[in-house]
């Protein structure tokens, strides 16, 4: 696992996945943040992600944005294990990301944030790919900070 990563780097790499159409938002962090913290994990953590863009499948709920990047926090930090009482911080720090975007656009609702929007539209689509890059940084910040911490529950990494 890598650990030297910049989260400018990230952002940018995310935002050109969803800008070029390969990955829609969640994928796209899922898939930056893999490659750049070159996590030996199948890329079916993509796949995962598939099912939270537009608001979890087109319902325009939570920004899937925000989904994607609580996924990879909750990689690093989450539980594998019933009981295990480090679930607690992973969803802290989730809460933390959560609450920055929140903080950033005073919603996490994908209907409210593209409200006006044609869903087809240039501004749709750069507003999307802003909210991937910045998720995508955001959780990139948090990941390092804690692994800096020593706060990992990643097993088997190198």
């Amino acid at each position: 696992m890598n650990t030297n990563v910049n989260k400018e780097q990230v952002r940018e790499d995310a935002e050109e996945l969803f800008n070029s159409g390969q990955f829609y938002c969640s994928e796209a962090i899922i898939s930056s943040i893999k490659d750049h913290f070159e996590l030996d994990i199948s890329d079916r953590i993509i796949a995962m992600a598939s099912g939270f863009p537009v608001g979890i499948g087109k319902s325009k709920c939570v920004c899937g944005a925000v989904s994607g990047g609580v996924m990879a926090i909750s990689y690093f930090f989450g539980r594998t294990t019933g009981g295990d009482p480090r679930v607690e911080h992973n969803l802290r720090l989730v809460h933390e990301l959560q609450q920055s975007f929140k903080n950033n656009h005073n919603y996490l609702c994908c209907k409210v944030l593209t409200k006006g929007f044609d869903m087809a539209s240039g501004e749709h689509k750069e507003q999307c790919a802003s909210f991937t890059g910045e998720i995508a940084a955001k959780a990139t910040e948090i990941i390092i900070r804690e692994l800096k911490a020593g706060n990992a529950t990643v097993e088997g990494e190198k």
